[in-house]
């Protein structure tokens, strides 16, 4: 049986469509990516750098004119990357292009190298095998997409090698790094920890240039020999931190709408792409709502979410720290996937919310943007644990062509990102936010409370 159309009511979707006009002629959102990555510059977690943002981020908040602006701490283990010289010694001498990666141990070895194309050859080795060698795995360079298909399963070779290398015993692990682009810029991020335990052995990830050499060497039969000094490693708990500004709502002020973006970025570029822009599009949709003559009805809450580079580990503490009102929070989504347009809308809700949605999708069309799937779990990485607690999601899916050649590396900087495009993602935001505060419409499947 077919839905029935859902129709905003006139008065209402004018003041979407303003707000759309009004996000398209506004620097907001490029003004405060510019503020972020210039003034403060790169925020890893839990370092003094993350620890300024968050003094950044509740300073914005307060010349924004947010209702409530607060800070909620949490305690995180602290990794820093230190220092690093990775040098191909055999059959000659070529200093490459490396990082560690996040959770990586310290030491310095040199041996040659055994050669794994893909993780799976490296899964497949005995333990102890690799005794005193470092393991070296190839695989493939991304290809770029739209959709930033491939990530996850390239991706492996990161997360899980080096619990395979040290059980064969290897000295250290190498791997190509995980992006798409051909410079000779290495891709960081976090591995996965195993049991709680994680890597005791150098862990680093090399440009895909350099991985396409090693590559070339090995299948001329030629012996490679690799020297390695790390002195990456971990250095006891600090505090961290999630940055919460809230419009409160001029009806049903306990109904949260939250959106956001994560405020700590690696530390090899500016983290203007990952994820400076995703705290900008949404702190200025949210601002210009602000500036309309009244409230939404329900509360509109944006999250600049801590450390979430290392493991979500802002998210989880807003899901543990606001656990008595998770019920409450009535859609939620995050911008965290660059600042190239948006060209897709798509939603998790219940079947008596997605008419209403369609109808969002059309004020947003004009945009460009097309209506995909409405039964999409997701939201955005730290909206994991919401959705998991059963919170309804949306998402305003950008297009990530680029997104893997910039993110993670030293490329990731403010040049990359274009102002036009940065304000379509602005006024999109600030339709969708708005409208999802006003509308009287319940997102969650009947009998979630």
């Amino acid at each position: 049986m077919a839905q029935e159309r859902f129709e905003i009511p006139e008065d209402v979707a004018a003041t979407a469509q303003g707000l759309v006009e009004t996000a398209l002629d506004s620097d907001l959102g490029y003004e405060i990516v510019e503020s972020l990555t210039t003034q403060v510059g790169p925020r890893l977690a839990g370092s003094e750098a993350e620890a300024r943002a968050r003094v950044w981020g509740e300073t914005l908040g307060e010349v924004l004119g947010f209702d409530r602006v607060t800070v909620e701490d949490f305690t995180m283990p602290f990794w820093d990357r230190g220092e690093l010289t990775i040098t191909m010694t055999a059959p000659y001498e070529q200093d490459l292009y490396g990082t560690a990666l996040g959770g990586s141990g310290t030491g310095e070895f040199e041996s040659g190298i055994v050669y794994f194309r893909t993780v799976d050859d490296l899964i497949a080795v005995e333990d102890g095998a690799l005794e005193g060698q470092i393991a070296f795995i190839d695989g493939d360079m991304m290809v770029p997409s739209q959709t930033g298909a491939g990530y996850g399963p390239a991706n492996q070779r990161r997360r899980i090698g080096w619990q395979h290398a040290e059980r064969a015993g290897a000295s250290a692990l190498v791997v190509r790094s995980v992006g798409s682009d051909s410079h000779r810029f290495p891709h960081t991020g976090m591995m996965s920890a195993m049991n709680g335990r994680w890597a005791e052995i150098p862990v680093i990830a090399i440009s895909n240039p350099d991985a396409d050499h090693l590559r070339r060497l090995h299948e001329s039969g030629t012996p490679i020999s690799l020297s390695v000094d790390s002195t990456a490693g971990w250095h006891g708990d600090v505090t961290s931190g999630n940055v919460v500004l809230e419009l409160t709502g001029r009806e049903n002020p306990d109904e949260i709408v939250l959106i956001g973006g994560h405020l700590d970025s690696w530390d090899l570029g500016t983290g203007a792409v990952d994820d400076g822009a995703g705290v900008a599009i949404t702190t200025a949709a949210a601002a210009l709502i602000a500036d309309l003559p009244e409230r939404p009805r329900r509360t509109i809450r944006v999250v600049m979410f801590g450390a979430e580079e290392v493991g979500l580990l802002g998210a989880f503490a807003y899901a543990e720290q606001h656990a008595d009102e998770v019920d409450n929070h009535v859609l939620a989504t995050e911008s965290d996937f660059g600042a190239r347009t948006i060209w897709q809308f798509v939603s998790n809700v219940s079947d008596d919310a997605t008419p209403a949605v369609d109808a969002i999708g059309r004020i947003i069309a004009p945009l460009g943007i097309i209506r995909g799937g409405s039964d999409e779990p997701g939201g955005g990485p730290d909206i994991i644990p919401l959705a998991m607690a059963g919170v309804p999601t949306v998402r305003l899916n950008q297009n990530g062509t680029d997104y893997f050649d910039l993110h993670h590396t030293p490329d990731d900087t403010l040049d990359k990102i274009d102002p036009d495009e940065l304000a379509q993602n602005v006024a999109a935001y600030a339709a969708l936010v708005y409208l999802a505060a006003e509308l009287d419409v319940d997102f969650r499947e009947s009998g979630e409370e």
